[in-house]
């Protein structure tokens, strides 16, 4: 039983943090369908830190860093260029993808995986079975308190939701509502490096290309599906991640008798019946209204 939970914990960790980023920037009114791409720039961006410098704490400054550059270059697009936010958003995913590849394969002259010599750093043998669980694990529910305390309780959290909502509005009281999506993407762009660095060097300590597998996707359904409130949607990001972990432990339950491929699919048609229920309970129209909005802006 512990072990599932420790499965559980190592998968659902990276998915709740950029899930948290996709919140934040919901909450400002910008969709952002570039989670993937920046979540892939701070795994990777964590992994060849680590093999270049030696050093963990370089290695996630360098992921914040880069992931900050990547959704401020998201903020430009939409804000300054007037872009689709959800064609931008795609495109920030494709960048990070292919970039992540090119980057992985310019450094080491190869396409294959990069390996660390070691990861972030984990609890240790004085606690057990969660020996294996990483400081980002353990940090994880009291960064989702945080976020709900600073969204909810906080004048700040008021003007991040006023400028998503009702920008006019907002900018009528003299809230500024682009340095507020500007600020949602950046301290998106910090938790989108954490969820990278845990996905890549939490357990695995090793980048493939690709290795974010639609995790990015399965975020933002999570903040359709939890209403882009902090705490419903890490709910939802860590029902996924149980959906996920059935899958596997099925695998070995079941064996051969049901295929592989199906069990794997599990967590991404739960993605797809979430986002249903959620469209069914809630109806589309208040979104649609709040995009069209922001598009006007």
């Amino acid at each position: 039983m512990n072990d599932f939970i420790v499965a559980i914990l190592r998968s659902g960790t990276p998915l709740i943090y950029v899930t948290m980023a996709g919140m934040i920037a919901q909450r400002a009114g910008i969709w952002h369908l570039g989670l993937e791409g920046v979540m892939i720039i701070g795994a990777c961006a964590t992994v060849i830190g680590i093999v270049l410098t030696g050093s963990f704490v370089a290695a996630m400054l360098m992921a914040c860093v880069l992931c900050i550059l990547a959704s401020i270059l998201l903020w430009f697009v939409i804000e300054k260029l007037k872009a689709n936010p959800i064609i931008a958003g795609l495109g920030l995913t494709g960048l990070g993808i292919g970039g992540t590849a090119l980057a992985a394969q310019s450094i080491f002259g190869s396409q294959a995986s990069v390996t660390a010599p070691f990861g972030v750093p984990r609890l240790g043998p004085a606690f057990g079975s969660y020996s294996s669980i990483s400081i980002f694990v353990v940090a994880m529910p009291f960064v989702v308190l945080a976020l709900w305390v600073l969204l909810k309780r906080t004048r700040f959290g008021l003007q991040l939701a006023a400028s998503g909502e009702h920008p006019f509005a907002a900018r009528s009281v003299g809230i500024n509502p682009a340095r507020m999506r500007f600020i949602a993407l950046a301290v998106g762009g910090i938790l989108c490096a954490i969820g990278g660095a845990e996905l890549s060097a939490g357990s695995l300590q090793i980048f493939a290309q690709n290795m974010t597998a639609g995790r990015g996707f399965m975020a933002f359904a999570a903040v359709v599906f939890g209403a882009a409130h902090p705490i419903g949607s890490a709910l939802a990001a860590l029902f996924f991640s149980v959906v996920g972990a059935l899958g596997i432990r099925a695998q070995i339950v079941f064996g051969d008798a049901v295929p592989h491929d199906l069990l794997l699919a599990l967590p991404y048609l739960a993605t797809i019946v979430g986002v249903w229920v959620s469209g069914r309970l809630r109806g589309g129209a208040k979104t649609a209204n709040g995009f069209a909005e922001l598009r006007d802006y």
